[in-house]
């Protein structure tokens, strides 16, 4: 509720600009009232075909389109202060300022020679990545998979007790409570003892569960601690959050995935029925993939430098055998590419057996459903886990509005009976896929900074299939029998659809 409050008071200016500009318009600009009508409409089609001519997902330009020609006026502001790519200037002014990372001096060729001698289109892939966001694969060390936060939990504490020289948080959202309390308790500790401790957290994420209170107390033990794109005004960057989430130990060990730092994640609390969540912990080379998401976020927006040498020594001992290859990166609305968007898309046009999907939010643009329908028409194995009870009724319902058309090309959706899906994750064919935080809605696709990790051949695959199916098993199928379908149905699914880019 707070945030559809907030969202409300977001737009709430332009709507009161366009009611203000009808009221000249009819008292005091009254004879010239249809030259000016004349001059917007003329406007508002350059507008349009302006939206045309762009590279932007379909179903976004439809909702402008929609919104622009109904208001001319507040749908022209709203756009440029929301939905341009340049209101991210802000934030890309800030990483562009700031003086670029040390090298990564890892050797690559190898590990696309063999790739490519496997699988030649898989490797074109591997690359694709590489070249959009600067970062590469590594061999895969001792990765391990958990099932659910409630797993991970313990040896996230393991691991903190064990820092010597850093820890590096970063979280969409902290809240105080089990969790956390227990986490801060040890970082405390830890500063105490000369580690460097920093914290990183996305301010809108986080408005209604840490305060600025809560930083300066973190502060006043010795950890650095700093709020990501706060909302001091309404501003073009207010939906570009830092949706990521990583604990970094060292250099040597990270853990990521969809838990954020609050009870619910570890089932503390109950709020939403039972919650499913998974996360991973890697080792070795790998890790550094994640200390320069880090630091390229800390360098710009805190103010001060990582230190650079803490950027290398992230090697594998001998005794850590390679496990498949993983390549981590993250996601950016500054990027020309919508990366994970895209790569979806060319995973579900790869697969030949199956390809199945995690996620707590199905809105997809028009190009990623089509290639789900495409994958699923071809006789691709097509399923998607989602929530059995969701955390936003709205955002559920504009979900369960893609059914039907998934369905009726094969596409095959559960729904978790005992309580909500907040995992995220993609497994092409048992041999390639995705764990991270990226949800398959419009704001993780294409408006927040994301992390995710790419695998091949890499036994956690083989344990996120167990568990894949093991949760399969607690859930409901739907069918196109069981959803139903009416007049009113359609028209409300319809009318989501369009507005599912909003939420």
């Amino acid at each position: 509720m707070n945030k559809i409050i907030r969202r409300v008071f977001t737009v709430l200016p332009a709507v009161l600009l366009q009611v203000l500009w009808l009221l000249i318009v009819f008292h005091w600009l009254a004879p010239w009232a249809a030259l000016i009508s004349a001059i917007l409409s003329v406007l508002a089609l350059l507008f349009v075909l302006y939206l045309i001519m762009k590279q932007d997902e379909s179903t976004y330009v439809i909702l402008w389109l929609l919104v622009i020609l109904t208001a001319p006026l507040p749908g022209a502001l709203l756009y440029l202060i929301f939905g341009n790519k340049r209101t991210t200037r802000p934030l890309k002014k800030k990483l562009d300022k700031t003086p670029p990372l040390p090298a990564d001096d890892t050797d690559t060729e190898p590990v696309y020679t063999a790739l490519s001698a496997e699988n030649r289109r898989l490797a074109q892939t591997f690359r694709w990545v590489e070249n959009r966001t600067g970062f590469v694969p590594h061999k895969n060390r001792n990765a391990k998979y958990y099932p659910l936060g409630d797993e991970m939990f313990p040896d996230i504490l393991t691991e903190l007790k064990k820092a010597k020289r850093f820890i590096f948080v970063e979280y969409f959202i902290i809240e105080n409570g089990v969790m956390w309390d227990s986490m801060t308790e040890i970082l405390e500790e830890k500063a105490a003892q000369g580690v460097d401790v920093r914290v990183m957290y996305d301010d809108l994420g986080s408005i209604s569960t840490y305060t600025k209170t809560d930083a300066e107390k973190l502060k006043a033990k010795g950890i650095r601690c700093i709020s990501f794109n706060p909302l001091v005004l309404i501003k073009g960057t207010l939906n570009c959050r830092d949706h990521r989430k990583m604990l970094i130990i060292d250099g040597t060990v990270v853990f990521s995935g969809g838990v954020n730092l609050a009870d619910e994640y570890i089932n503390q609390i109950e709020k939403y029925g039972h919650w499913k969540d998974i996360g991973f912990r890697l080792t070795g080379e790998a890790v550094g993939n994640y200390l320069r998401m880090f630091a390229e976020f800390w360098n710009a927006f805190a103010g001060e430098r990582i230190p650079d040498e803490y950027l290398t020594g992230c090697r594998a001992s001998d005794a850590d055998a390679a496990d498949g290859l993983v390549l981590s990166y993250y996601d950016s609305p500054l990027y020309s590419d919508a990366v994970s968007n895209e790569l979806y898309i060319d995973l579900l046009s790869q697969a030949q057996e199956t390809a199945w999907f995690y996620t707590p939010y199905l809105m997809p643009g028009n190009a990623l459903l089509d290639a789900f329908i495409r994958a699923a028409r071809r006789g691709v194995d097509v399923r998607i886990i989602m929530p059995g009870i969701p955390d936003k009724k709205l955002v559920y319902r504009m979900s369960r509005s893609f059914y039907r058309v998934l369905l009726e090309a094969g596409v095959r959706i559960y729904e978790y009976t005992p309580g909500f899906v907040h995992a995220k994750a993609t497994l092409i064919d048992g041999v390639v896929g995705t764990v991270g935080t990226v949800n398959l809605d419009y704001r993780s696709l294409f408006l927040h900074f994301e992390n995710n990790s790419l695998f091949y051949r890499a036994s956690l695959l083989d344990d996120l299939k167990a568990d894949f199916l093991e949760t399969q098993e607690k859930c409901v199928e739907r069918t196109v029998e069981n959803i139903g379908m009416s007049f009113k149905k359609w028209l409300v699914d319809g009318l989501l659809r369009i507005i599912a880019p909003l939420c």
